[in-house]
């Protein structure tokens, strides 16, 4: 795609749900008012050489906590959306590594802040779907360090009563909770892992800004989504699926108990989705804040095609019907205009 293409890809992300210009004009301005909250929190010296500085990660996000909740402390903070007997998740993202998936100096930061709210340590999970990925990126040793929970949701076993059903025949594999079974309606049922159906209490999804080839970005509501459930081979090579089914699990499964994401911004790779690619990274020094998991995927979105074009890349068609569907569930705002993104940095402390 040439350059005007994707100066003009930026511009209808813009208006993400509006087929023309001339019908966004004409909303009223009472439909343009900002619906959601996103707080940017930028500091020079985060990473150094890609490497984030975990001195740096601590104020970064109990700023950005206090500035979303606009609350005078991190510990007020917290405890306006926990109580001290809550099962707090951490879902990240760890298949592309730690230099490209969600970063564990990230997480820790989290942790501690938790910790320093009250929350005992057996009440911390981080997550993701497989053990393996999380040892490698170094989440078993953050655990160790802190006295906190790692787990993968596959590891975990499937919870037989609770299932997203689709009516999509999967092809089964082993570790899913119905492989090997031959019963009417085999494979037509995703499962949900016990650790999201019997343990946890409330979730925070910290996801990094990376690419996904078919969804646009490996963000909030993909890495909840595909996260948290088995036979999901019958979803994972259909952009269009994915579009109907993410959305849905996460409002059956997760509207409830999702607090807040963070997009760990501290790196940008706009290329290459689960292979760790520094070439094709931009160092960024932020990290996002919001209660809306849409807004935090539009505006990633966004930023990765910025990038792309930035680097002379050819653009991508963004993939939006993932999102145009999650507004429609009422999981949040994927119009930029509704968005309001407060930006807090070194040079322009709030």
């Amino acid at each position: 795609m040439n350059e005007p293409a994707v100066i003009l890809g930026l511009a209808l992300l813009g208006s993400v749900f509006h087929t023309a210009s001339l019908e966004a004009q004409a909303l009223p301005a009472s439909a343009l008012l900002p619906r959601s909250r996103v707080v940017v929190e930028h500091r020079r010296a985060a990473t150094a050489t890609f490497v984030p500085q975990p001195a740096v990660m601590l104020p970064m996000i109990e700023q950005g906590l206090t500035n979303l909740l606009q609350k005078s402390t991190a510990r007020e903070a917290w405890l306006s959306l926990i109580t001290t007997q809550d099962v707090v998740g951490l879902k990240v993202f760890t298949a592309p590594g730690p230099t490209a998936g969600t970063r564990p100096a990230v997480v820790e930061a989290v942790v501690r802040s938790l910790l320093g709210a009250g929350l005992a340590p057996g009440q911390i999970i981080v997550w993701d779907k497989n053990e393996f990925d999380l040892r490698l990126a170094g989440y078993f040793e953050l655990g160790a360090r802190h006295g906190i929970r790692v787990a993968g949701s596959a590891d975990a076993g499937y919870d037989p009563q609770v299932a997203y059903e689709k009516p999509l025949l999967g092809r089964l594999i082993w570790g899913d909770l119905e492989f090997g079974q031959h019963q009417d309606g085999a494979g037509r049922r995703s499962h949900l892992s016990r650790l999201i159906t019997q343990e946890m209490t409330k979730i925070i999804c910290i996801t990094p800004l990376l690419n996904h080839n078919l969804v646009g970005v490996s963000g909030q509501l993909y890495g909840l989504a595909m996260g948290s459930v088995d036979n999901t081979l019958r979803f994972e090579s259909d952009s269009t699926r994915l579009a109907e089914v993410v959305p849905e699990i996460v409002a059956e499964h997760f509207y409830d108990r999702y607090l807040f994401g963070i997009v760990d911004a501290l790196i940008a790779q706009y290329q290459g989705e689960a292979r760790q690619l520094l070439h094709y990274s931009s160092v960024l020094n932020e990290l996002w804040f919001s209660r809306d998991p849409v807004a935090l995927d539009v505006l990633a979105i966004e930023e990765l095609e910025r990038q792309r074009q930035a680097a002379r890349l050819p653009g991508t068609k963004p993939a939006l019907d993932l999102y145009q569907n999650a507004s429609l569930l009422e999981l949040g705002t994927g119009d930029l205009r509704q968005i309001e993104v407060i930006r807090v940095s070194d040079r322009n402390p709030r």
